[in-house]
């Protein structure tokens, strides 16, 4: 039924000026903004829809995340551009901020309204 559907994810930030910055300058992704929402143009080919809610409450696990071959150069360049990598509790992280136990090495930060994204090694 839906099998040719152009889907599309979506997540709520509480700020889209916030978000739009952060989406379009901090991390470089392709933003257009139309009746106030916004739309994430990946690189995939996929779009994500990112909406305002004044009441958003983040997710507690990743919304997003961004395949990369090079992990540690896009953690450096993040980090340069001020972004902050998390660190969770039975989750040991390289100085980095790198999880790389288990999977793919992976790193979490967030978007100004709290919302989990990460940089994962493509394989």
């Amino acid at each position: 039924m839906f099998g040719r559907s152009k889907a599309f994810s979506g997540f709520a930030v509480d700020d889209i000026d916030k978000a739009r910055s952060f989406y379009g300058e901090t991390l470089g992704v392709d933003v257009t903004e139309a009746d106030g929402l916004l739309r994430l143009h990946l690189g995939s080919g996929a779009d994500v829809l990112v909406y305002p809610k004044p009441e958003h409450t983040p997710a507690t696990f990743t919304v997003l995340n961004f395949p990369v071959d090079d992990i540690e150069a896009a953690v450096d360049e993040l980090g340069r551009r001020g972004v902050r990598f998390e660190r969770y509790p039975g989750l040991e992280a390289d100085e980095r901020g790198i999880y790389r136990e288990a999977g793919p090495d992976i790193a979490w930060f967030t978007d100004p309204a709290g919302n989990i994204l990460s940089v994962i090694k493509e394989n």
